[in-house]
């Protein structure tokens, strides 16, 4: 399987949703790099199962446990491998679907590649639940990025606190939040937090589709401030070439576009352009509809993306399906437990995707 990302920052993530443990293997980190833990907690945190109504019951700790490429908090320069161990699992919960798969799920195209030799419970190695150590390496990759300020503060596009990556909900189930804050480092587990004046509204959704046995899809927007201009490449290892690898690496994502995005194509040139001015001696622009990036390459100014999650395909309805073994029509519900909305805990994913895809340019 290609679970591995990255040039210089490598991760391999390993292990599958019933499994004893999932985790990361980080290859590249500089010797030296300090790793705040309780940093890395609170980010885990935001991303672990079971802490509200409007996700899954599944209740896992994820605490990471550094097996190695760690030596008083900071990095040794060797190979950094962390576990998260699986401690709340139900196997017995998927018993059908090896047999029949699951409508929207990755259990059909994995049955027909690794010829049933796949493991189903809980979508396996295709599971949310591997976005888990996904948060280890993206979290710090988050750290790094923020103390690049010692290296950028004073280049163009450069701050004085590094670079910062934060994600928000723009849109639940088809109703857009209006949301303005993000949820990065936010105390509540809540991603529905992050919509402001409209989480009661965004609440409500979600919870009527888990009530009505349903599951709803949603929008997050994703902003990078602080990244220098001139940092990307041109062609195939563009800044959006490698942040949609790495963003298409979350299940459920189905689509992703920077700045104006698919709106460019409703544009006229004149209006799209983000026109250039001098303020102080430097270059800045009046609008960002190319979201940061020219070229594959950084501008300076904020690097704006957004990521589109599917509905939850696991859902109690009745839905079509077939048995492999029978070679006849099925109807399956889904048991177990599932995210009503898996854009509510995906916040820190799309962070930790978008910090590994660009620390790895900067080390």
């Amino acid at each position: 399987m290609s679970s591995t990302f990255g040039n210089k920052f490598k991760i391999a993530i390993f292990g599958q949703s019933h499994s004893a443990a999932v985790g990361v293997t980080i290859d590249g980190i500089p010797a030296g790099t300090p790793i705040d833990a309780d940093k890395l907690q609170k980010f885990l945190d935001r991303r672990a199962p079971g802490r509200s109504a409007l996700t899954t019951q599944r209740r896992e700790a994820d605490i990471p446990e550094f097996l190695c490429g760690l030596r008083d908090g900071k990095s040794c320069g060797a190979p950094l491998t962390a576990i998260i161990r699986n401690t709340d699992v139900r196997p017995g919960d998927y018993s059908d679907i090896s047999d029949v798969p699951r409508p929207g799920h990755a259990d059909y195209t994995a049955h027909i590649k690794y010829g049933g030799a796949e493991d189903a419970s809980g979508g396996g190695h295709f599971s949310g639940r591997l976005t888990a150590p996904l948060c280890i390496a993206g979290g710090i990759a988050v750290q790094m990025l923020e103390a690049s300020a010692r290296r950028f503060g004073g280049a163009v596009g450069g701050t004085a606190a590094g670079i910062s990556v934060a994600a928000r909900i723009v849109e639940i189930g088809g109703y857009k939040t209006g949301s303005a804050s993000n949820g990065a480092g936010a105390e509540s587990y809540e991603g529905v937090s992050t919509c402001g004046a409209n989480a009661d509204k965004v609440a409500a959704i979600i919870e009527n589709a888990r009530k009505d046995g349903d599951s709803v899809g949603g929008i997050i927007e994703c902003t990078v401030k602080g990244m220098p201009a001139g940092i990307g490449e041109p062609m195939f290892d563009g800044i959006e070439n490698r942040i949609a690898q790495a963003v298409f690496a979350i299940p459920a994502v189905k689509g992703i576009e920077f700045g104006a995005g698919f709106e460019a194509a409703r544009m006229k040139g004149s209006r799209n352009n983000d026109a250039f001015y001098m303020e102080n001696g430097s270059v800045k622009i009046r609008t960002n509809n190319a979201g940061g990036i020219l070229g594959g390459i950084s501008s300076g100014a904020d690097i704006v993306f957004r990521a589109a999650f599917k509905p939850t395909p696991s859902i109690a309805k009745a839905q079509d399906s077939i048995s492999w073994s029978e070679k006849t029509d099925r109807t399956i519900a889904v048991k177990g437990r599932h995210d009503p909305c898996i854009a509510v805990r995906a916040l820190p994913v799309v962070e930790a995707a978008a910090a590994v895809a660009l620390i790895d340019y900067l080390i």
